[in-house]
C-alpha cells in the first residue's frame, strides 16, 4: 500500500510589517503634531553670567454671555469675574501676566469694558484681543 503524504499549507499571519507601518505613524503624528498654541521664533541668545529665567504667565478670558465666562477652566459670571481673575494670578506678577480675550460675536461691547476693567483692576496692562482670520475682501461688521 502506497501512503501519500499531504503537505499542509503554511498559514501564518506575519505582524512585523504592520508593526512597522504603525510604528511610522506613531512617529509621523508625533513630528507633525502642533503642541503650541502660538507660533515661536527661533532665536540665538547671546550667553550672560547674571541671567535669569522669568516665567510668563497667561491668563485666558472667554466671553460668551453675561452668565458664562470662563477665566482659564472655570466658569463665573460678571459679578463675580474680578475675583476669578484675582485668585487665578495667586503667585503670578502682574508685570509679566499677559491676557488674551475671546469674545464670543454676540456679547455686548459692555460685556467687553467689563472684563478689561477686571482684568486692569488686578494689575494687568497687557490684553490681547482674539480674532478670527476672514477671507480677503469679506467684512464681518457693517460700516457706519
Amino acid at each position: 500500500m502506497i501512503l501519500e503524504r499531504r503537505l499542509k499549507p503554511n498559514v501564518n499571519v506575519d505582524l512585523t510589517p504592520l508593526i512597522d507601518v504603525v510604528f511610522q505613524l506613531v512617529i509621523f503624528f508625533m513630528i507633525t503634531s502642533v503642541f503650541k498654541t502660538t507660533p515661536g521664533i527661533p532665536v540665538d541668545l547671546p550667553g550672560s553670567a547674571t541671567a535669569e529665567s522669568t516665567a510668563v504667565s497667561e491668563i485666558r478670558v472667554i466671553i460668551r454671555s453675561e452668565s458664562e465666562i470662563w477665566v482659564g477652566q472655570d466658569q463665573t459670571d460678571v459679578r463675580g469675574l474680578e475675583a476669578l481673575v484675582a485668585k487665578a494670578l495667586e503667585g503670578a506678577h502682574g508685570d509679566d501676566t499677559v491676557a488674551t480675550v475671546e469674545g464670543d460675536s454676540g456679547a455686548s461691547y459692555a460685556l467687553m469694558v467689563a472684563a478689561l476693567d477686571a482684568l486692569r483692576a488686578n494689575g494687568i496692562d497687557s490684553v490681547g484681543l482674539v480674532a478670527r482670520r476672514e477671507a480677503a475682501g469679506t467684512s464681518g461688521g457693517s460700516s457706519p
